[in-house]
């Protein structure tokens, strides 16, 4: 029970990172991330599908803006197809990126298990 506890309380304790817009945003681009299942194709922290590439520090890695990103989703490439987000859910998947971008990195190597079984 204080595992699952610490689970739900994990977002709140972080709240201070982020001002509360921001927050919302990336809370509504998560689920933008997930009515497209970009999961199935692609990773955040190591975690999700294999077909297309991590995701977790896409939004800081060199070349990448923001403007590539949504060409990119829009228009898709030879693996990927284009999806038609509104301009509301293109920045709100933005956010969602950006604030994966910035807590931590992609390589599962590095990652730590803490004791109450949190991965950092």
């Amino acid at each position: 029970m204080g595992y699952s506890f610490s689970i739900y309380l994990q977002p709140s304790l972080r709240a201070g990172t982020t001002s509360s817009q921001q927050q919302q945003l990336s809370a509504d681009g998560k689920l933008v991330w997930q009515k497209y299942n970009c999961q199935s194709c692609h990773q955040l922290y190591g975690l999700g599908g294999y077909l297309g590439p991590d995701l977790t520090n896409v939004y800081s890695a060199p070349g990448k803006t923001e403007a590539y990103l949504k060409a990119i989703i829009l228009g898709g490439n030879k693996q990927m197809q284009g999806f038609k987000l509104s301009e509301e859910e293109q920045h709100q998947l933005m956010e969602f990126l950006k604030v994966a971008d910035q807590s931590g990195s992609a390589d599962p190597r590095k990652f730590r298990i803490e004791s109450d079984g949190m991965i950092r």
